[in-house]
């Protein structure tokens, strides 16, 4: 994401190479992690359901969702004020689905799931996505 916009860049993952993230925060996003951590601990999302824009990833407190062998790491969200990374999972179904999409993590109005750490909050986390670029997608590996 471009300096201005509004978004934090995360830190690449195993799955994006130096260079080219798969997953940006918005400021609004990055302030809610701050705050979920102070409550909560070290944190985590994953996103196994949804196709598109306006799809809801669960935010969990770090280790608290068991993943496997049919989740991909996408990225390690590095959040201004939070020590440790905020690591983003994806189901692999999924992620085969969105691998040519930058996401980017938001927040907007609305109880979300209650399973996700910020539901209390009267708030939910919601993935908005674009396609890569051709230069990003050359970033990218495999």
């Amino acid at each position: 994401m471009a300096a201005g916009d509004g978004c934090e860049t995360a830190a690449p993952g195993p799955a994006a190479p130096e260079g080219t993230a798969r997953i940006g925060l918005t400021a609004a996003a990055a302030e809610l992690l701050r705050l979920l951590r102070k409550e909560h601990g070290p944190l985590m999302f994953h996103q196994s359901g949804g196709c598109c824009d306006g799809s809801a990833p669960m935010c969990y407190p770090a280790g608290e969702f068991r993943t496997g062998s049919s989740d991909v790491l996408l990225a390690r969200l590095g959040v201004e004020g939070v020590r440790e990374p905020v690591d983003f999972w994806m189901s692999a179904d999924q992620f085969a689905r969105w691998q040519h999409t930058h996401l980017t993590v938001d927040v907007v109005p609305g109880r979300g799931s209650g399973f996700s750490l910020e539901a209390p909050e009267g708030v939910r986390f919601l993935i908005r996505s674009r396609l890569f670029t051709e230069e990003e997608r050359a970033g990218l590996s495999g």
